[in-house]
């Protein structure tokens, strides 16, 4: 018989002084066992794991259980989730089902509440999800303060941009209007001058990927060096990039204008009149996010980006004085901590910081925690779960890439995954046959199911 291992990490609010607990049962049934992972008083976060323990491959999994009345689960990822009023079940996406002997795989979910789920089955067989002990002293009743509940939810309805409405920086965070904390989550395109398609152009799929993955950002990956990009075909290239924004205002999400280039020091009067002029027309509107430079190779901070920066920021303020501008870093955005050092002066500036997580862990969220220590606000405006080549190779690295969306989260920082077209690589969203207009559900590819449940 194929049996699971089930272990869940619950944030449960009676076991906030660290309690662990392991419930036995039958050989050919599961175990659980539940501890603390974050909680902030009116809610917890939970993960479940799920291991096959047998010697033969499965190819697929589901977890069920209940909540009591009062609790709720408000937001899950990398699970299928459905919900019969207080009875959910999970099941696994398209790249955690199948599970080789002794392999695990994870999804994580927010409660809103204390109640701990009951009456638990993995694949239809019931295991025990009861159990723990009773801390002696009360837990608090507020979330510590090094770790933050979870961005403040916008408002139920309207678009982003109706929710939210003029973005700023503030801190190391970004804010809305109201000054509520705000992370943006969405996706970028393709190089728009290689797209294989006009997917990032399209109204109709803009409209779907907001009201399907909860999309609240784009950016518009406009190519600035090679054959065919801005500088040897710059009306072409422009009236792409304007078709996104024009867009992005009618759905009510917000845009990021990308000059998406590695050697931008080379082409700096290009970019101040680029950005000049699209400040100018375009500045007044809140959807509006300015990336004045995607990638420097390995440039020095003070010599070369920033002087660049500088002169960019400049032409941008002339006629938009309050849209954030996100600044690119060297060594592929990776030197956040170099820009650290000596930021540029100024309002409501951000910082990029790339990672692809089979080439990027730890190391690289240390140099992210030092610039934020250091008083940088930061925006991943592009990452991806295979290589840092966008994964030729078509391997996708989830844990790590889990790893960082929680580290995302707890920072508060917006992100948008790479990329939206079709293609072989891992950071590829769609397959072969995704029509133009949206209504892709049958055509994720690569880690796109994996962003998907994250933007949700």
């Amino acid at each position: 018989m194929r049996t699971l291992r089930l272990v869940t990490s619950l944030a449960v609010a009676g076991l906030l002084a660290g309690a662990v607990a392991t419930i036995a049962t039958p050989a050919s049934a599961a175990t659980a066992a539940f501890s603390v992972t974050n909680s902030w008083g009116s809610g917890y976060q939970g993960q479940v794991t799920v291991t096959n323990d047998t010697s033969t491959p499965i190819s697929g999994w589901r977890v069920e259980f209940d909540l009591p009345a009062g609790s709720r689960i408000a937001q899950s990822w990398n699970a299928q989730q459905t919900t019969a009023g207080s009875h959910y079940t999970f099941s696994n996406v398209s790249w955690n089902g199948a599970l080789g002997a002794g392999a695990s795989t994870s999804f994580g979910f927010l409660v809103e509440g204390s109640g701990t789920p009951v009456n638990c089955t993995v694949n239809g067989a019931s295991v025990s999800c009861s159990g723990g002990t009773t801390p002696t002293t009360p837990p608090p009743t507020t979330p510590p303060p090094t770790t933050p509940p979870p961005t403040t939810p916008p408002p139920s309805t309207g678009t982003p941009v109706e929710r939210y409405g003029q973005l700023r920086v503030c801190g190391t965070t970004m804010c809305d209007r109201s000054g509520a904390r705000v992370q943006l989550r969405g996706v970028s395109s393709m190089w728009l001058n290689w797209e294989t398609a006009p997917y990032a152009e399209n109204l109709s799929a803009l409209r779907w990927m907001r009201d399907n993955w909860n999309l609240q950002v784009i950016r518009a990956a406009m190519g600035v060096e090679p054959a065919g990009a801005y500088l040897s075909d710059p009306n072409k290239a422009r009236a792409q990039v304007e078709t996104i924004i024009n867009n992005a205002v009618s759905a009510g999400v917000y845009v990021i204008v990308d000059w998406h280039a590695h050697e931008a020091q080379n082409n700096r009067s290009q970019a101040v009149a680029f950005f000049g002029d699209l400040a100018r027309r375009y500045g007044h509107l809140p959807n509006v996010i300015w990336e004045t430079w995607n990638e420097p190779l390995q440039f020095s901070w003070t010599g070369v980006v920033k002087p660049y920066h500088q002169a960019v920021v400049s032409a941008i303020r002339a006629a938009d004085p309050d849209n954030i501008v996100v600044l690119g870093t060297p060594t592929w955005s990776q030197d956040v901590d170099a820009a650290a050092a000596s930021p540029l002066s100024g309002a409501n500036l951000m910082y990029t910081l790339h990672f692809y997580s089979c080439t990027h862990g730890a190391s690289l969220r240390a140099k992210g925690d030092a610039a934020i220590r250091a008083g940088l606000a930061l925006f991943v405006t592009e990452w991806g779960a295979g290589n840092a080549d966008g994964g030729l190779d078509g391997r996708a690295c989830l844990p790590e890439a889990q790893s960082w969306i929680d580290w995302m989260r707890a920072n508060g920082i917006s992100w948008t995954a790479w990329k939206l077209d079709v293609g072989t690589d891992t950071t590829n969203l769609l397959s072969p046959g995704a029509p133009v207009t949206g209504g892709w559900n049958n055509y994720l590819h690569g880690h796109a199911p994996f962003v998907v449940s994250n933007m949700r």
